[in-house]
């Protein structure tokens, strides 16, 4: 999320640092820095006194012990291969924000490779000390008082007017990853800070569910609300936020089914939500009123036990139908509950978790959840995977503790199993909020979810749109996936367009062959689906994949019809696609295997012809302007006509679009085809783009396509006389582009056509169409 650039094995080229690149420059090998060849070096020193950049530097492992040894052009002297113990903080350093200084970790440091620093200059002052292993070196502490030895130091740049902060270890001790976050800050003057609020809610989930023997009893309830109380006291406005399955209400023991009485009696104390009645996952459910039922079981439930029902907040049992988003769950969810927020740990994937992000789907935000190590059997302290030792590492500065430090908002999922027994979830939340006040200047608080949904889009508001992914590639998600849902019927390659190159009669060329099949028709755009593009892509996955039956009837009308359920190639045409800024993103998180077809014909043809189709089809602007009009049109040109310009010019960049699919498709998954070629030459075209998608068996083409002296194109042969071809929409003869556009065009594309050839050439095995040549020899 962060402006920093790390220098490690290879250094960036210096030549093209630019003004505000870079907020601090990070070197994971001090030496790579100290070492620079001269010209470098002085260049990046100059660049750093300049814009006033930072540096921050880790001494790496070396096999070769030093002592005393000074650095290259410092009055700094370092000692190697030390082992250390009791690191503690300077406080007077004015590095520290996060972090706080006061308490020493107390114990041996990890790894016996420490670096110390020595200096004898004021530009120098400790950050960081810690005292070498007496345990190691007894000699050393019979009768000696130990001096610290500065193990991070900060150079405040009196010498060459450039600020440091220099590591004597890796981030592999737990509090240099605090110090780091601060020298970020310090040195980027602020640029690079982390918000120092942190919001922290902890979900209960499966309350009343569980076998015998899991479940709470009153002494339990009695140690929650205590508890609560004891975290209240350090988290303004914490309380714990429980979610019930009502149908498991009094199935424990007696004991355990006064505990759910004992629950209930102190309801006011809590916050609650809702899960499902039955703990059944909803994307079982593919019948909405069934899936309804369920939710309003548990409504009657909250309602007869006083258990309020305006949170705007509910939880699927084990994630499912969030996502991979379940419609189904959404709708429910809105009708029944009126629900608001939900949390998921699987967006995008459960690990890592530090990239869980939230995402808004159907009006209902969701948010990512945290883990904190305790799962539903998580119950005994000596049965915990790695003992009770592990659970404090977690806490004490490891997983837990840094997942709050990084994430301004954290939900944690725990279970009522991890309430009871021994009780692990009140140590595990009440020990890491202490650790976190002696260790950091954290401001912790609590907030109802809703709340909590919306701080975090005003934090992050490029998440409000999704991204969907295959469901197929994660096993996770393939298991709380429909089991209607299929991921072989989505499409194997996609024809992107653009707009008015021939995509239409591609298209048909393709569902010519018996193996291919397309999407179903759409009743509002026809052959083409339009989900990467626009509103589509928010109604969901679900909806994508309607269009897409796993079971496709034969082929009819093709001249090499396949039986039915025999393997067929899907695909898509949505010629909207090539130019939409957010589509290749969209299309390689659904589809990262897919094949990518796009069709090019000349730049300016494209755009009058684009014109053209508009001003056939009625729209106002095209029968109101002429075509010179439309493409010089200014920035305060109405809406309606800036519009009809960027249709007309922008899909014509092709290098720019192209260069957009590359960044996230390699170029073997990449199919250019030139549109010329395909009107005069389609049986040569078909044949290689065969090929390419590896399609079996081939149709020979030659026996099926003949060119139709009426229209002007090739068409269908159906029968020796007849042919059948596209509609009299398709071929349309357009007066000739007036001279003055012409040249235009000519101008305006002049760079984007040499961009084209570069990359095409780049490409490689690619020829350069005859039309790009002539556009350009015209041009010039």
């Amino acid at each position: 999320r962060y402006k920093i650039e790390v220098a490690g094995k290879s250094l960036p080229v210096l030549t093209n640092l630019d003004k505000g690149r870079y907020g601090v420059i990070v070197f994971e090998n001090l030496d790579k820095y100290l070492n620079m060849d001269k010209w470098n070096r002085e260049l990046l020193d100059k660049y750093c006194r300049e814009y006033s950049v930072g540096i921050v530097g880790f001494v790496s492992p070396s096999e070769e012990t030093l002592v005393g040894a000074q650095l290259r052009d410092f009055p700094l002297f370092v000692n190697t291969n030390l082992r250390l113990r009791d690191a503690s903080l300077n406080p007077s350093s004015s590095v520290l924000r996060l972090t706080r200084a006061g308490e020493t970790a107390w114990g041996a440091l990890p790894g016996d490779d420490w670096a110390v620093f020595q200096h004898n200059h004021s530009t120098y002052e400790p950050v960081e000390w810690a005292q070498r292993n007496t345990q190691e070196y007894p000699a050393d502490s019979v009768g000696q008082v130990q001096l610290p030895l500065t193990t991070v130091l900060q150079d405040r740049g009196q010498l060459d007017g450039i600020q440091r902060v220099l590591f004597g270890s890796s981030l592999r001790f737990w509090l240099h990853r605090l110090v780091f976050l601060d020298a970020l800050s310090y040195l980027s003057h602020g640029q690079l800070s982390l918000n120092l609020e942190r919001m922290i809610l902890v979900d209960i989930d499966d309350i009343f569910v569980g076998e015998k023997g899991t479940r709470l009893r009153p002494d339990d309830v009695r140690a929650l609300i205590a508890t609560q109380k004891n975290i209240a006291a350090m988290v303004p406005g914490f309380r714990f936020n429980l979610g019930f399955s009502g149908k498991y209400y009094h199935h424990g023991t007696r004991e355990e089914n006064l505990g759910d009485d004992f629950l209930l009696q102190n309801v006011q104390e809590f916050n609650w939500f809702s899960h499902m009645w039955k703990h059944q996952q909803p994307h079982l459910y593919d019948n909405l009123t069934l899936l309804m039922a369920e939710m309003h079981l548990n409504y009657a439930f909250a309602v007869d036990h006083n258990i309020p029902t305006d949170s705007g907040y509910s939880i699927s049992p084990h994630h499912s139908g969030v996502y991979p988003a379940h419609e189904l769950l959404y709708l429910a969810w809105k009708k029944v509950w009126n629900v608001k927020v939900t949390s998921t740990e699987e967006y995008p994937h459960l690990r890592p978790a530090r990239l869980r992000r939230g995402f808004i789907h159907r009006n209902i935000m969701v948010l990512p959840r945290q883990t904190c190590g305790l799962f539903t059997h998580t119950m005994y302290i000596d049965r915990y995977p790695g003992g009770r030792d592990k659970l404090d590492e977690s806490i004490q500065g490891g997983e837990l503790f840094q997942t709050i430090v990084y994430n301004p908002i954290n939900i944690f999922m725990t279970h009522m199993s991890n309430y009871g027994s021994d009780r692990l979830a009140l140590y595990t939340f009440q020990s890491v909020i202490k650790f976190l006040q002696c260790w950091t200047n954290l401001r912790l608080a609590s907030a109802p979810p809703v709340q909590l949904a919306e701080m975090y889009f005003r934090l992050h508001p490029e998440e409000v749109d999704p991204v969907w992914g295959n469901p197929c590639d994660d096993v996770r998600h393939k298991k709380i996936w429909s089991k209607t849902k299929n991921c072989d019927s989505l499409p194997k390659f996609l024809v992107i367009g653009p707009q008015k190159t021939g995509t239409t009669a591609l298209y048909t060329f393709l569902s010519m062959h018996g193996s291919v099949a397309s999407n179903i028709a759409s009743p509002e755009t026809f052959e083409e689906v339009q989900f990467f593009n626009g509103n589509n892509y928010y109604r969901g996955l679900d909806w994508y994949m309607d269009f897409f039956p796993l079971e496709t009837m034969p082929n009819t009308s093709s001249p090499m019809p396949t039986q039915l359920g025999s393997p067929r190639f899907m695909f898509e045409k949505s010629a909207t696609y090539f130019d939409g800024e957010a589509v290749p993103k969209r299309t390689h998180a659904l589809l990262p295997h897919a094949k990518i077809v796009t069709i090019l014909i000349s730049p300016a043809k494209r755009a009058y012809s684009w014109y053209q189709h508009q001003r056939s089809h009625g729209d106002v602007i095209a029968n109101n302007y002429s075509f010179y009009q439309v493409i010089t049109a200014s920035d305060s040109a109405p809406r309606a006509l800036k519009d009809l310009r960027n249709r007309c010019l922008n899909p014509g960049k092709y290098a720019q679009h192209l260069e957009h699919w590359l960044a996230y498709y390699p170029a073997q998954q990449l199919h250019i085809i030139d549109g010329e070629q395909l009107r005069l030459n389609p049986i040569d075209v078909m044949n290689e783009l065969q090929r390419f998608l590896k399609i079996q068996p081939l149709l020979d083409y030659s026996n099926h396509l003949r060119y139709d002296v009426k229209k002007g194109f090739y068409c269908q042969a159906v029968s020796e006389k007849r042919n059948k071809c596209l509609g009299k929409s398709k071929g349309r003869q357009y007066p000739t582009m007036d001279e003055r556009s012409a040249k235009l065009l000519q101008r305006y594309y002049l760079n984007h056509n040499t961009a084209l050839v570069k990359l095409l050439k780049k490409l490689g095995s690619r020829p350069i169409p005859q039309w790009l040549k002539d556009d350009l020899s015209t041009g010039t």
